[in-house]
C-alpha cells in the first residue's frame, strides 16, 4: 500500500486519540466506586435482614411481656379478692381457712411471674437497644452508599467529557489519513490488543517493543517515504521518522 508520509505520520495522532479513548472506556469499568459499592450494597442489604429480624424478635418479646404483665395482673386481682373476703370475715372457719392458703399460694406465684416479668422486660430493652443500633448501623451504610454513588456519577461525567473531547479530534484526523490506511490501521488495531500502528524509534517497533534487525531494518530504508511498512513480529504499521535509526 502507498501513503504520502504526512498520512503515515497522522496515524500516530489518531493511535493517541484511540489509546486515549480505550484508556478513558478502561477506567470507566474499573472505577474504584464500583467495587466500593457492590460492597456497600452488600451491607446495607445485610443490615436489611439483620434489622428485620430485630424488629421481629422484639416485636415477638413485647408481646410476652404483654402476656408476662396480664398474668402478673391476673393473680393481683384474684388476691385482691380474696384478701377483701377475708377482712370482711365473711364465710366459714373453712372457707376463710381456704382463703388465706390461697392468697399463699397466689403471693408465691406473683413473686414468680414478676420474677419473670422482670426478666421479659430486660430482654425487651436490650433487644429495643439492637434495634436502635442497627437502625443507626443501616443509615449510615445508606449514607455511605449514596455518597458513593454520587462520587461514581462524577467520576463518570468527568471521563465522559474527557472522551467527548478527544473523540472530537478524531474526524479530522481520519478524514486527514484516507479511508485506505484507516481501514487497514482499523484492521490490525482489531487484531492487535487496540494498537495499529506504532513509530519506528531507534531501530525498535514501537509496538511489540522489539528491535529490528539489520534485515528488517535494510528493507525499511530501501522502501520509497511512501510505501506502508509494518513490523514483521507483530504486523503493525511502522511510522518512520527521523528518529527511527535508519
Amino acid at each position: 500500500m502507498k501513503a504520502d508520509p504526512s498520512r503515515q505520520w497522522r496515524l500516530l495522532d489518531l493511535q493517541a486519540i484511540d489509546t486515549r479513548l480505550d484508556q478513558i472506556a478502561h477506567a470507566k469499568a474499573h472505577l474504584p466506586q464500583i467495587a466500593a459499592i457492590t460492597g456497600a450494597e452488600a451491607d446495607l442489604s445485610g443490615l436489611d435482614v439483620d434489622l428485620v429480624n430485630a424488629r421481629t424478635a422484639a416485636d415477638d418479646v413485647r408481646r410476652e411481656l404483654a402476656k408476662a404483665e396480664q398474668d402478673v395482673q391476673l393473680v393481683r386481682d384474684r388476691a385482691a379478692r380474696d384478701q377483701a373476703r377475708l377482712d370482711s370475715g365473711q364465710g366459714s372457719p373453712k372457707e376463710l381457712t381456704s382463703l388465706q392458703h390461697e392468697l399463699v399460694s397466689l403471693a408465691r406465684r406473683q413473686s414468680e411471674l414478676e420474677d419473670l416479668q422482670l426478666e421479659v422486660m430486660e430482654r425487651t430493652e436490650t433487644l429495643t437497644d439492637r434495634v436502635a443500633q442497627i437502625e443507626q448501623a443501616r443509615a449510615e451504610a445508606a449514607k455511605r452508599l449514596d455518597a458513593l454513588r454520587a462520587e461514581q456519577t462524577d467520576a463518570l461525567r468527568d471521563l465522559e467529557s474527557e472522551a467527548n473531547q478527544v473523540a472530537a479530534r478524531r474526524p479530522d484526523i481520519v478524514a486527514g489519513i484516507g479511508e485506505d490506511l484507516v481501514g487497514l490501521y482499523e484492521k490490525i488495531r482489531g487484531a492487535s490488543g487496540g494498537l495499529g500502528a506504532a513509530e519506528l524509534k531507534y531501530r525498535r517497533c514501537g509496538g511489540c517493543r522489539l528491535e529490528l534487525g539489520n534485515v528488517d531494518l535494510d528493507r525499511i530504508r530501501k522502501a520509497p517515504e511512501d510505501e506502508v511498512v509494518r513490523c514483521e513480529e507483530c504486523r503493525r504499521i511502522l511510522v518512520r521518522t527521523a528518529e527511527s535509526g535508519l
